[in-house]
């Protein structure tokens, strides 16, 4: 799953429907790159004019496949692909398990574009782009749960769904080994995992980024509610980019402030996550 905000309205209230979120397949094309708006020429890509990125497709509405099974749609791969055509290159996804994306930077692809926190501890072993979606952390529950959630301390006692390796996983691990809560933590690879066990009865709570929190309840509002969401510490989204990856950087953030100017982000939050 911190200090620099664009000007976009993102505390997400999502009107839209989820299923018809994922159902969603107008995307910008993938195969023709627009001649560059951003200087490229210090960039050294692992491909020739293609941009690779790393993303767990399976993480909606940020990154996950169309009906059939195989097209990536969602904010983030919007986002890569009007990226790269601001870079004046191609785009490449590679699906990767979350549990070490991290690993393939620089290896297996230039950058990981997946619903990555900037955090200082992830800064200490590579680069981040300027932040491009604001998020914060959420606790859903059924929609028939009896108690009250009003922070994370009245998780206590309680079995909780977080999906692996994500700052919610970081969150609650600290709340457990600090003593501030007793509880049983499923860390799961996939975030639907985490869903499918709250709607079994075999959790009693998932904590999750609040953006993938709203689809899930816009999509099945009989059966779950966000049950507290903590906005005293809102969290960033942004590129993540090997340490010495400078000149990629310096490029994205470019191609972030053109898109942010043209109304892209506003545009795309509106899609993918109603008004």
């Amino acid at each position: 799953m911190m200090k620099k905000i664009f000007a976009l309205a993102l505390s997400l209230m999502m009107l839209l429907s989820f299923a018809a979120c994922t159902a969603k397949t107008e995307e910008a094309p993938a195969a023709a790159a627009a001649a560059s708006s951003v200087d490229m020429s210090a960039v050294k890509l692992m491909q020739d004019g293609v941009l690779t990125i790393g993303m767990e497709i399976g993480y909606p509405p940020f990154e996950d496949f169309a009906e059939d099974g195989t097209t990536p749609i969602g904010y983030d791969v919007d986002f890569a692909k009007a990226l790269s055509e601001k870079l004046g290159v191609t785009v490449n996804f590679v699906n990767t398990a979350w549990d070490g994306i991290f690993q393939g930077i620089g290896v297996n692809y230039d950058c990981v574009i997946s619903a990555v926190t900037i955090t200082e501890e992830r800064k200490e072993s590579m680069l981040f782009s300027d932040a491009y979606i604001n998020n914060y952390q959420a606790v859903v529950v059924k929609a028939d749960y009896a108690g009250k959630v009003e922070s994370f301390l009245d998780l206590d006692g309680l079995a909780i769904a977080v999906q692996k390796e994500t700052t919610s996983d970081i969150l609650m691990s600290d709340y457990v080994s600090t003593g501030s809560i007793t509880a049983t933590i499923s860390a799961n690879e996939k975030i639907t995992t985490c869903f499918t066990q709250l709607e079994n009865g075999e959790v009693d709570a998932v904590v999750v980024d609040s953006t993938v929190a709203d689809g899930y309840l816009a999509s099945n509002p009989d059966k779950f509610v966000k049950a507290f969401q903590d906005e005293s510490e809102p969290e960033q989204f942004g590129v993540a980019m090997a340490l010495d990856n400078t000149a990629l950087q310096a490029a994205i953030n470019e191609a972030i402030a053109l898109l942010t100017a043209e109304g892209f982000f506003e545009a795309n939050v509106a899609y993918w996550f109603g008004k």
